[in-house]
């Protein structure tokens, strides 16, 4: 299929290009885009692919009277995951309810908010290789270490939806900026935040044609209309440039350049 990323990807950056489907748990020797919520598509990306419907599903596999275990299809959107754990009174998806994306790529990226992450209710996730058990994968803060496409994974979810947590990690990221951008461009350095970094070398809301470091949150890129792709790795990479020169801190990127 082909799809233009200038309107399927959250940054609104990309062209037009053929993308395969996949409708069966298979090999494939390129990246899987999802809902390209973290990426920035060059104009001459890998090759890329994407699930099929059958894998956007939610189904129960065991219940008792403490919890439930899920299969989750990783095409599955985290909007729907969270509403199903909230409408089923489950703990442990929470953080989703303002996190983009599908399940494919929170695992991937191993998403989360504040203290909470995709993989910390993860039983294992099945893979063209066979299913993965969680204790055999080293995950780390936005990070799996996995290079195998995901298609289902499992989870083990106790009853008692949080709702204090759920209010608490919705005004976490009411301070986020809106607009067309793939969220947090780097990860957090260890005790340090690089929002900060990047406002401390002067670059928070500095911009490149269209393309602009938020001046609301300097970690964040946002394309105001028509940036292009060099637009916008023209900021990235001048924001690692300045914050090393000045810290010694090499920022490592979390949105994924293809």
């Amino acid at each position: 299929m082909i799809i233009d990323f200038k309107k399927y990807s959250s940054v609104r950056i990309g062209d037009k290009f053929e993308v395969q489907v996949l409708n069966k748990i298979e090999e494939f020797d390129g990246f899987l885009i999802g809902g390209a919520n973290n990426l920035l598509i060059s104009p001459k990306p890998k090759k890329m692919g994407i699930l099929g419907d059958i894998f956007d599903f939610i189904e129960i596999l065991d219940k008792n009277k403490d919890f439930l275990i899920l299969r989750i299809g990783c095409k599955t959107k985290a909007s729907k995951i969270y509403r199903f754990a909230k409408e089923n009174n489950l703990l442990g998806f929470e953080f989703l309810q303002k996190i983009p994306g599908t399940l494919g790529g929170l695992l991937k990226m191993n998403a989360g908010l504040k203290e909470e992450c995709i993989s910390q209710n993860l039983i294992k996730i099945a893979t063209a290789e066979g299913e993965i058990m969680r204790e055999n994968i080293n995950f780390a803060y936005r990070f799996c270490p996995l290079q195998t496409p995901f298609f289902w994974a499992e989870f083990k979810l106790f009853f008692g939806f949080d709702k204090t947590k759920d209010e608490f990690l919705k005004n976490a990221r009411n301070n986020q900026p809106s607009g067309a951008s793939f969220g947090s461009i780097f990860k957090n350095p260890k005790d340090n935040f690089a929002g900060a970094l990047i406002e401390a070398v002067g670059l928070k809301g500095f911009s490149k044609n269209d393309a602009m470091l938020s001046d609301k949150h300097a970690n964040f890129l946002i394309n105001k209309k028509n940036a292009s792709f060099d637009d916008a790795f023209f900021l990235i990479e001048l924001a690692k440039k300045r914050v090393f020169e000045k810290f010694g801190i090499l920022l490592e990127e979390e949105v994924i350049i293809l």
